[in-house]
Formats: C-alpha cells, structure tokens, sequence
C-alpha cells in the first residue's frame, strides 16, 4: 500500500506556515567491467523522501530512506526548525510546467545480457588493435520517479529513464601511463558503442608517440572535453546566484557588461528533450526553463534557487537541486556553448606550433572563484603546421577564464560532455609550462 504523502503534507501545514516534500524513488542496473573483465552486474532500489518546513520563520528541514516513516520526519523537520537558518521566502503555488520528454520505457526492457555484450564489444574493440590497453567501463540503465509538492497546492512529478554507457583505457610503459576514453547518455535507449569506441581509438591513436612542447604561451585548442574540464568549473561557479550574492563572484556586479569575447554565449537549459540533465521542474516545484546566462559575451543572468532568490531581490530561475534529498541549492541543469562556425580541423590547420587539450587533471584546485586554473594535462597532444604529432606529458596549462575567452574562435563540433553541451574553442595564447 502506497504511503499517503498527501496526510503527511496536511499535517506539516497545520503545525508550520509552509511545508514541502520531495520524493524519489529509483531503480538502478549497472554492469561494470574492470582490466578487460565483467566485474559486476546487478540491480538496485532506492526511495528517499525529504521533508522541509518553515516554522516562525525558521527552516527545518529532514530526509529519510524510509518513506512510510512519516511521523519520526515530521517530528525531526520540527526540531531543526526550533534553531534553523531564518528565511523569507515562500514557495510556489500551482502553475503550468512545460512537457519535456524525457521518459523511454524501452529503456526498462533493455536486458542485462545486450548491456554485457555492448560492453564487451567496447572493449574488444579497443584491445583488438591495442592489446597492451587495460579496459574499465560500464553499461547502465535507470529509471527514476520524482515528485514536488507543497502547502500552497503545487503538486509537480516526472518520470525519467536514463541509460549510459562509457569505456576508460589506460596503457603502462615502464613509468609512462595513458589514459584515454569516451562515455554517452541520454533518455533513450542506445543502441550502439560506434562513437565511442572511434573516440577512443583516435586518442590511442594520437598518442602513438611522445612530443616535446616548449614552455611559454602557445596557442592551444580545447576540444569539447578540454573545454569542461578548463573553463566550466569558473564560469559555473561565478555565475552561481548564492556566491553572486555573497559577494564572492568576479561577476557580482557584472550583470549587463561584455566579459568575454562576443562569440562566446551559455545557457542554462533544462527542456532540452531526451537529456538526462532535463527535467520540467527543479526540486523545488518551480517550473524549469532556459535561461541565458552570457550572450555574446555579455553577463545576462545568475542562476538561483528559492533561498537565494529571496535574499538576492530576484525570482528563482529553476535552478533548485536537492541531489539525493538534501538541502535545496543553486546548481545548473544541462549547460550548453553556443556552436560557431569553424570545423576542428580548419582549426588545427592554423597552429604552426601548440596543443590540443583533451583532459586536463586538478584544474579545479586554483582560484576558480577567480577564474584562474592550473591543471595537468591528462591528455593532449602537440601540433606542428597543423598537424598532431605527438602526445605530451609532463605539461601544465594555466591561466584566467575571463582573459583566455577573448579573442577565441568557437568550433561547430559541439557535443555532450556529461552535463555540458559544448564545441571546441581555440586560444591563440595560453601559458604552458613544460618540464
């Protein structure tokens, strides 16, 4: 017998002013392979139910995996309200959402035996022409079910099925390890592992050899996985509403100046159909949208959830995420770069002498706040007259976000990174330090 939320809710709303609930309930089936090797195949269930009240102005808040534990969430969300954080927001009433697909059951029917030979082929065609590779991945399929609903009639729910699948390959000579690798998600089921077994070759490919760089600024093209793990990380945190607010942003009294070059625009979208980042509402009832957040290089927007909104002056931008069932905050749903013109080999055409970057390794441990970042790179190769020749190693690459993204050229070879929707960017200067 299902649990009467709806009870719950009621009596939360008779003892406090406000009162929401957040469930999710979730069936996973992973397959993970490790050094070539099935490793393990099983399914898994979870539910969680989250309950927040505000009570004389306070916030209170508590999570449980027992759903039809009412009582005991109640009294807990009661007792954090007696010395919770004082709030003045309200939350949403009943209002329209937008249809986004994001639901296939197909997924659900797709048997674990085809998860295993999709991995299987992955690898075997990685080892098949590099049998010196040792191979990690995995294959999964997911079906998650949410629901929002508050003291003030909003009632939000959505089904989403997701299924992922990704290979991680790693080569040791002597002291010398590579890594390389590729992974794909969506909504639907997917039916084939050609990309990212040509993906992966490629790299492998690329880095037959090893290539010297020297040290200085040198023009460096990021492809669309350098560009998440470069520059995201900075312009996700300086546009977050929360660090906006406080004061810790370099954007905080941007909004409406040019800070990057013209070609450069992100979005915040979360109707994206198909994402397994999209969804019609966040986890606090408000109903989900795209949101500009640079425009031509131009600061158009912070992204905020219901706290921050409030004591910021502005409206939450559907950006409320409660991850597992924890406290609300700002975070981006699916972020996308705007594509440009340039192909990424007219790009590498026009290096006499620098980079491709593909991973870079700690660049999130400088000054993001900042915008500075420092990381080594994981993977990348050197190019001479437009052609790699090689793959480095033992090379930084640092610099500033809002210094590096001007003057750039924007690639038209746009593709997923996890959350992030993104073409490659060339740089015509970028420190690099080699040993």
């Amino acid at each position: 017998m299902a649990y009467d939320f709806e009870r719950l809710l009621e009596r939360a709303a008779r003892v406090a002013e406000q009162a929401d609930l957040f469930i999710v309930d979730s069936e996973e089936t992973p397959v993970h392979f490790e050094a070539n090797r099935l490793k393990s195949l099983q399914a898994r269930q979870s539910s969680s139910v989250a309950l927040r009240v505000i009570k004389e102005g306070r916030l209170g808040f508590a999570v449980s995996t027992r759903p039809d534990d009412g009582e005991k969430l109640l009294e807990m969300a009661l007792e954090t309200a007696r010395f919770g954080q004082q709030v003045d927001f309200e939350l949403p009433g009943p209002g329209a959402y937008p249809s986004i697909d994001v639901y296939d059951s197909a997924v659900l029917g797709v048997p674990t035996a085809r998860m295993v030979e999709l991995g299987e082929r992955m690898i075997s065609a990685v080892t098949g022409k590099h049998p010196d590779v040792l191979c990690d991945g995995g294959v999964e399929t997911a079906a998650v079910s949410v629901r929002v609903m508050n003291s003030r009639g909003a009632d939000a729910g959505y089904r989403k099925t997701v299924m992922g699948l990704g290979l991680q390959g790693t080569r040791v000579r002597g002291t010398d390890m590579l890594f390389v690798g590729d992974d794909r998600d969506d909504c639907r089921v997917i039916h084939d592992v050609d990309e990212v077994i040509s993906n992966t070759l490629t790299q492998l490919e690329r880095s037959g050899r090893n290539a010297s760089v020297r040290s200085g600024e040198l023009p460096v093209l990021f492809t669309p996985s350098g560009v998440v793990s470069a520059f995201i990380p900075a312009l996700a945190s300086a546009l977050n509403g929360k660090l906006v607010f406080e004061g810790a942003s370099p954007l905080s009294r941007r909004l409406g100046e040019v800070v990057l070059d013209e070609n450069f625009s992100l979005y915040d979208d979360a109707a994206i159909p198909m994402r397994p980042t999209s969804r019609p509402c966040d986890d606090e009832g408000v109903p989900c949208r795209r949101t500009p957040l640079i425009e031509n290089g131009r600061v158009a927007n912070f992204y905020y959830d219901l706290k921050t909104a409030a004591k910021a002056g502005k409206t939450s931008t559907g950006n409320g995420s409660r991850g597992r069932g924890g406290a609300p905050a700002p975070s981006v749903n699916a972020l996308v770069v705007a594509s440009g013109q340039a192909s990424f080999e007219s790009l590498l055409s026009g290096i006499k002498e620098g980079l491709v970057v593909e991973y870079l390794m700690g660049a999130e441990q400088g000054n993001v706040l900042g915008g500075d970042f420092s990381g080594n790179v994981l993977l990348g190769y050197k190019v001479e007259n437009g052609e790699i020749v090689g793959r480095v190693k033992d090379t930084v690459v640092a610099g500033n976000v809002y210094k590096l993204l001007s003057g750039i050229t924007v690639g038209a070879d746009a593709r997923w990174q996890g959350g992030v929707f993104t073409p490659s960017i060339f740089c015509p200067a970028v420190p690099v330090a080699a040993k």
